[in-house]
């Protein structure tokens, strides 16, 4: 590795564990993201600066200005224009590091795109803010083989660990149900923006000692940064010979007739609702638009269309046929407005 490159990451390959040999394994690999805001924007900056070869990146969302205090890739202009997140992050990783593969995709990864979209990669990276999208992301880890790193922060507590199928405990094994009723989310205790920063870098630092070939951490790892206090859970002996995933190669978050996905979500932070149609099609962005317009304010740009019929709510319709519902955070409400003005 000569010029430019041996330039730009020299000081990585100084340390001695990583040195040449790792940095020519870190530009030989492939990391995919799942979830671009607080953390996935940290993780994305940091693979992206180290020289990860090829990096893909998902997420559903469009930057908004509630999002600047702790999603340190976007700026006061992507939420002006209501830029798809994954859009403005690739724009500014471009001109972070132009040699690394940024490859944008604007979606939320569901049962029937998880495996197309997460599979073919070295490594998987949670940026997710609910539970149904990681127990999808283990789901196809367990089935394909691949190591990913499980993060959340909420507040000014946040976790992370490191998933080796076939070796450590898989996520159900740790949680082996969804949480319901009333949990705490950004939007009911808020979070610290040095929080999301703390445990992205440790996720991105987690990933990058798994391609070069080191060993990540074997604990579940908590802290609060208000408090100052951390707690440590040993995984090395949590596996479950009775967990349907790893245990008996049981994949229900793939599995349509399980139930177990959903089409309607609600979002950390946000008084807002997702809405994922089962057999959803491309929408004809001009040919919606010119419709909407009859019932209400339209304006966008070329990846969505913001839609206000009143005073409360706003829809922002994406071209692959996905809605938020912006005002709301009443399923039914929500539905009521979809089926009103999208179609039942």
């Amino acid at each position: 590795m000569m010029g430019d490159n041996w330039q730009r990451y020299s000081r990585q390959i100084l340390f001695q564990p990583i040195g040449l040999e790792g940095q020519k394994k870190l530009s030989n690999s492939k990391a995919v993201i799942v979830g671009m805001g607080a953390l996935g924007t940290v993780i994305a900056s940091h693979l992206v600066r180290s020289g990860v070869g090829c990096v893909r990146i998902i997420d559903r969302d469009l930057v908004e200005l509630s999002n600047l205090q702790r999603q340190t890739l976007y700026d006061e202009e992507d939420a002006a224009n209501s830029l798809p997140k994954v859009v403005a992050a690739k724009r500014k990783l471009n001109k972070i590091n132009f040699s690394v593969a940024v490859e944008a995709i604007i979606s939320d990864v569901n049962l029937d795109n998880a495996e197309d979209l997460l599979t073919g990669f070295d490594i998987i990276l949670d940026g997710t803010d609910n539970f149904q999208t990681r127990y999808l992301i283990n789901d196809v880890a367990v089935k394909h083989n691949i190591p990913w790193v499980h993060g959340a922060a909420v507040s000014s507590r946040g976790m992370f660990s490191v998933i080796i199928p076939r070796k450590t405990p898989c996520y159900r094994c740790l949680f082996p149900t969804i949480p319901t009723g009333l949990g705490e989310t950004c939007d009911t205790v808020g979070v610290l923006s040095p929080l999301t920063d703390i445990i992205g870098s440790f996720q991105a630092m987690e990933a990058i000692k798994l391609l070069v070939g080191s060993n990540p951490t074997s604990n579940l790892e908590q802290i609060d940064i208000w408090y100052n206090s951390s707690l440590q859970m040993d995984l090395t002996k949590g596996r479950s010979p009775e967990c349907p995933t790893c245990g008996n190669g049981q994949y229900d978050f793939l599995d349509r007739s399980s139930n177990q996905q959903i089409g309607y979500t609600t979002l950390c932070g946000r008084d807002t609702v997702h809405i994922n149609p089962k057999n959803r099609q491309e929408i004809n962005m001009k040919e919606q638009a010119e419709r909407l317009k009859k019932s209400g304010k339209v304006n966008g740009n070329p990846y969505l269309i913001r839609f206000s019929p009143d005073n409360e709510i706003t829809l922002i319709v994406f071209k692959d046929g996905r809605v938020l519902v912006h005002g709301t955070d009443d399923i039914v409400k929500a539905k009521s407005y979809y089926a009103k003005y999208i179609g039942s």
